[in-house]
């Protein structure tokens, strides 16, 4: 992945964005900017690597300087981080 300062400065802010929603989702409570980001980006890679695993297609993908961003599986794979997350350490 080759970025340009400012398609990584967008990609970043996509990932932010769907981890911030990710989390409202899995109920991790009130996190940061940093936390969002973060938790985007591993959203995106464990919601692509379970789309592909099942077969399923990538419905919303935002293009970033050529590089494709998963936004939807970035969301459902935050959302699931979080929730297991929350579980493993006993939060409700």
């Amino acid at each position: 992945m080759v970025f340009t300062p400012l398609g990584l400065l967008v990609f970043l802010l996509i990932a932010a964005i769907c981890g911030a929603i990710g989390n409202a989702i899995g109920n991790g409570g009130r996190s940061g900017c940093l936390i969002s980001t973060v938790l985007g980006l591993i959203g995106a890679l464990l919601g692509s690597w379970m789309a592909h695993r099942l077969h399923l297609p990538e419905p919303m993908v935002v293009r970033v300087s050529g590089n494709n961003f998963p936004v939807l599986w970035s969301i459902i794979g935050s959302a699931l981080f979080v929730g297991v997350l929350n579980l493993l350490s006993g939060r409700r």
